[in-house]
């Protein structure tokens, strides 16, 4: 039985002349402020390797996993995300991430639970490249996200893992929202009596 998705990594000479930028835009759809990681060794460092494409190789932002190579991202969006690939650059030597796991709309998603089947799993090669490595999904699974968790449980023998770098490519659809504007009217009252009342009719997304 197949186990993973391995796909061979581009080198970096290939994407030096590509400007993916407006590619790997879905972290401007990431709910920053719910944004979670479980096992960093600084709290919130998770967050800021979501970031733009021509900053991907900057290494002065990372995420470093605390007591043992397991991290746990787990990434709510604004809206329904349609993922179509998913970037990543990891840290030198044994610190980069040998495996990960793709589950979606598990929100606060637990270690405990990474036990079950992951929607796609992908095997990384070693850090032996100069760019980052880029894998397609199987967009028929991801097609209706609203929350993604990245599970990384090893790595290349280091007793940490470092990322520098997550990008996240597909579409976006904004969370159905409308505001209606429903005017009470009263027999025989005078203009000045009409009651405007705002209505939120939001609909609640399903997983």
């Amino acid at each position: 039985m197949k186990m993973c998705d391995c796909h061979k990594h581009d080198h970096g000479h290939s994407h030096e002349t590509v400007d993916e930028s407006e590619t790997f835009n879905l972290f401007l759809k990431i709910n920053t402020e719910q944004l979670q990681c479980l096992n960093e060794a600084v709290e919130g460092s998770c967050k800021k390797v979501f970031k733009p494409w021509d900053e991907r190789l900057d290494q002065s932002k990372f995420v470093e996993s605390d007591l043992d190579p397991e991290l746990l991202i787990n990434v709510p969006f604004t809206g329904i995300i349609k993922l179509k690939s998913v970037a990543l650059l990891g840290g030198e030597d044994g610190s980069h991430p040998k495996m990960l796991k793709l589950f979606k709309n598990i929100p606060n998603m637990s270690l405990d639970q990474t036990e079950k089947a992951s929607d796609q799993t992908f095997e990384l090669p070693p850090h032996t490249y100069t760019d980052v490595f880029r894998f397609p999904v199987r967009i028929a699974r991801f097609s209706n996200v609203h929350h993604l968790s990245l599970y990384i449980p090893s790595n290349y023998g280091s007793d940490s893992t470092k990322i520098y770098y997550i990008g996240l490519a597909g579409d976006y659809m904004q969370a159905q929202q409308q505001e209606v504007l429903v005017t009470n009217y009263e027999l025989a009252a005078n203009p000045a009596d009409h009651v405007n009342k705002l209505y939120d009719t939001s609909s609640h997304i399903i997983s």
